[in-house]
């Protein structure tokens, strides 16, 4: 394929990397009126941040390393968070059992007390002591535990948050190239060339602030590597999730600690599954990214100690893992190391080079703005802060009135079922209605591919949403991977592939 610089790809700036660092610093960028793009090697979001434990919280557990800055500033993104995209986010209320042979219960509640004060003024519910024996959340769980805590964080369903940030971006101007593997950077009279494959096309785009928000793979490309001061090392922590049948008929979540001094969430998923995880384990670069049979063994038999039910690795329906790139510091353990984020910036011969290291879910936001202010200043342009005021696509109403547009849904598009119009409507917002148009009958949606996933529904993913084949679709689109069959999956493949 012959390889051309195209003028409509001068960028001002060029993101590597589309996972939520860098799909929140596009977005951020082009709605200050930067010409940007980015390129990310698969489809966005599909590493490490479609594959969290989906939580918009301060982490409470970091308290323990006094990580106060890192708590604080994630628990007021919680809140700002969740008004922005109260269509993909939601309150979950968190039921810590006292272990009486871990930590003694004046300290939990001591945490907890710090954390409500570091949270300031929220709407969000402060935490409070509960009795096991009499509250609906201890009938799961092993008699022994009696009394615990419950306190209140956010549910966010990460994958879609990555691409709303895209789309939105993409609204504004900028260009997000799925599928596009940069394979050499260079600095060439101020600017930088990136050269970028396709599947179907290889082609060149020059920019004069390049940003690196690779993640796992931040060191990966030689041509920085050769930079001394891109040199900082990250550590590679492998996280591990599985999902099995639902295990109590409650909307709350629990958190579970551990002899190893490790922690494990136990949430309710998708209305008929509960998610259990992570793990923490060493991983190295190269190494195959999927949850181990050790793994899957740790968090059953973590479970199992806090619930009547005793789980194994039969119970599993579904699996995954993502690798987390952190702070370097061999003098902790993985569980400790650092969540927080940095920067490297610099200039040479006009071209600026920026590289994004760790950070975490909950503080996306907050670091892709002192991204682009970075940029901002160093280009002595006056380009201000806005996304802290403005929704995502689809989430443009108030958290309490979630339920009375649902109910508008169900009466506007009466073929609709409660569960598939919840379904639509967690993934849609308010865009719902764009996606179905005009329909009377479930027959106006075309083919049915199970579980109410329909043809215009898949042809939106398709044609809006950047899908391009069935994992994007049922994984990160949708988590309808959890319920089609075998037959059904391989049916939509085969759609799929027929329109590419």
């Amino acid at each position: 394929m012959k390889k051309k610089t195209l003028d409509e790809n001068d960028f001002d700036i060029f993101v590597i990397g589309g996972g939520v660092n860098g799909a929140g610093i596009l977005r951020d960028a082009a709605g200050r009126g930067y010409k940007c793009g980015l390129a990310d090697m698969g489809d966005f979001g599909s590493a490490t941040s479609s594959s969290s434990t989906k939580l918009f919280h301060g982490g409470l557990r970091y308290l323990e390393s006094y990580q106060f800055r890192l708590v604080k500033e994630s628990l007021r993104e919680r809140d700002l968070l969740l008004n922005l995209m109260p269509h993909i986010s939601w309150p979950v209320k968190f039921i810590l059992p006292h272990n009486k042979n871990l930590r003694p219960y004046w300290i939990l509640r001591l945490g907890l007390y710090i954390y409500d004060l570091l949270a300031g003024s929220t709407k969000l519910s402060k935490s409070v002591g509960i009795n096991l024996r009499n509250n609906t959340v201890g009938s799961c769980l092993d008699k022994s535990f009696t009394r615990g805590l419950a306190y209140t964080d956010c549910w966010v369903e990460d994958s879609r948050l990555v691409l709303l940030n895209i789309l939105d971006a993409e609204k504004k101007g900028a260009k997000a190239f799925s599928y596009s593997r940069v394979t050499n950077v260079q600095r060439k009279n101020g600017y930088w060339l990136v050269s970028i494959k396709s599947k179907d096309r290889s082609f060149e785009v020059k920019t004069r602030v390049l940003i690196n928000t690779m993640g796992p793979w931040v060191n990966s490309l030689s041509q920085l590597e050769k930079n001394k001061n891109n040199q900082v090392m990250v550590r590679l922590i492998k996280g591990s999730h599985i999902v099995v049948r639902k295990l109590f008929n409650h909307n709350s979540a629990y958190i579970f600690q551990g002899k190893d001094g490790r922690i494990i969430f136990s949430i309710p998923y998708e209305n008929d599954f509960t998610l259990i995880g992570t793990t923490e384990v060493e991983h190295k670069m190269g190494n195959e990214v999927k949850c181990s049979d050790e793994e899957k063994d740790y968090l059953c038999n973590f479970a199992s100690g806090y619930f009547q039910r005793k789980l194994t690795k039969k119970d599993i329906v579904w699996d995954y893992s993502g690798v987390r790139a952190l702070y370097e510091n061999k003098n902790v353990e993985a569980r400790n190391a650092s969540r927080d984020y940095s920067f490297q910036l610099e200039e040479k011969k006009g071209a600026v080079l920026l590289i994004v290291y760790g950070g975490k879910i909950t503080t996306y936001r907050k670091l892709a703005e002192k991204a682009v202010s970075k940029i901002t200043a160093l280009l002595n342009l006056k380009r201000k802060e806005w996304t802290a005021t403005k929704h995502l696509p689809g989430g443009g109403f108030k958290l309490e009135d979630k339920e009375k547009l649902i109910v508008g849904i169900l009466k506007k598009y009466k073929f609709l079922n409660r569960n598939w119009a919840e379904r639509l409507f967690k993934t849609f917002g308010t865009d719902v209605e764009k996606v179905l148009g005009k329909a009377k009958t479930k027959k106006d949606l075309g083919r049915n591919f199970g579980s109410d996933l329909t043809e215009r529904e898949v042809l939106w993913y398709i044609n809006q949403e950047h899908a391009r084949c069935v994992e994007d679709l049922i994984w990160r689109r949708s988590k309808l991977g959890l319920r089609l069959s075998s037959k059904q999956i391989r049916d939509l493949s085969s759609y799929i592939k027929k329109l590419n």
